[in-house]
């Protein structure tokens, strides 16, 4: 027994549906079902919401003095 097993966590129809509004605090968590993400470098950080493109929402976040914008759906950002 090396370490605890961690299950991986399984989507719901909210996490497919979730609306955001422009200028709230999400935090970028990858999802291994969809493909959308856009680098494992920037799990687990904080980004605000730019836009809303279709189904997916723009992101804005700090990396170092840059400013990053990534486009991504809903399922891998959660509202802080």
């Amino acid at each position: 027994m090396l370490g605890r097993k961690v299950r991986a966590r399984k989507i719901t129809v909210n996490d497919m549906v979730r609306k955001l509004e422009v200028g709230d605090r999400v935090q970028l968590v990858p999802v291994s079902k969809f493909e959308d993400f856009p680098a494992p470098r920037y799990s687990g950080r904080v980004a605000t919401v730019t836009e809303k493109r279709g189904n997916a929402y723009v992101v804005e976040l700090k990396d170092g003095l840059l400013t990053k914008r990534f486009v991504t759906k809903g399922v891998h950002l959660k509202k802080l």
